[in-house]
C-alpha cells in the first residue's frame, strides 16, 4: 500500500538528513492523518485511490505554491517545491494518456458528461486528472 510506502521514505529520509524530503513527508502524514479523523478512523490505511487523490490535490497545491516564488525570483525554494512535487508524483499510479482517455470515452454507449465523469470516478479514480477527460470530452 502507498501509505506504508510512504512511511518508509519518511524514515529513510530522516536517517538520510534529508531535509526537504523530511519536511515533504511530515507535511503528507499529516494530511493522511487528517483524512482519516474525516473518515471516522484513525487505525484503518487509507485506501490507495484516496491516497493518490490527496497526492494530485498535494502537487497543484506545491504547484501554485511554486508559482508563487517563481514571482518573486526565490529560485531556493522554487527548486524545494519541484523535488517535493517529483516525490509525490513518484506513489502516483500510472496516468491516463489523452488518447487513452479518448479510447474509453469511444467505448461508452452514454458519453453524456455526466455519465462519462461518473464512470472515470468509479473505475479510474486517481489514475487520471477529471480536467483532462472534461477537456478531451468536450473536444469531441
Amino acid at each position: 500500500m502507498i501509505e506504508e510506502q510512504i512511511k518508509k521514505a519518511n524514515i529513510e529520509a530522516m536517517k538520510n538528513k534529508d531535509s526537504v524530503a523530511r519536511a515533504f513527508y511530515s507535511v503528507l502524514l499529516n494530511k493522511i492523518l487528517l483524512e482519516k479523523i474525516a473518515k471516522g478512523n484513525r487505525e484503518q490505511m487509507l485506501p490507495d485511490a484516496d491516497l493518490a487523490n490527496l497526492l494530485q490535490k498535494t502537487i497543484k497545491e506545491l504547484a501554485e505554491e511554486k508559482e508563487n516564488y517563481q514571482k518573486v525570483n526565490n529560485t531556493e525554494e522554487v527548486a524545494k517545491l519541484e523535488r517535493q512535487m517529483e516525490i509525490a508524483s513518484t506513489y502516483l499510479p500510472k496516468q491516463l494518456s489523452k488518447d487513452e482517455i479518448k479510447a474509453v470515452i469511444m467505448g461508452l454507449e452514454d458519453r453524456s458528461i455526466p455519465s462519462v465523469m461518473k464512470h472515470f470516478k468509479a473505475n479510474y479514480n486517481g489514475q487520471v486528472d477529471m480536467r483532462l477527460v472534461q477537456e478531451v470530452l468536450r473536444s469531441l
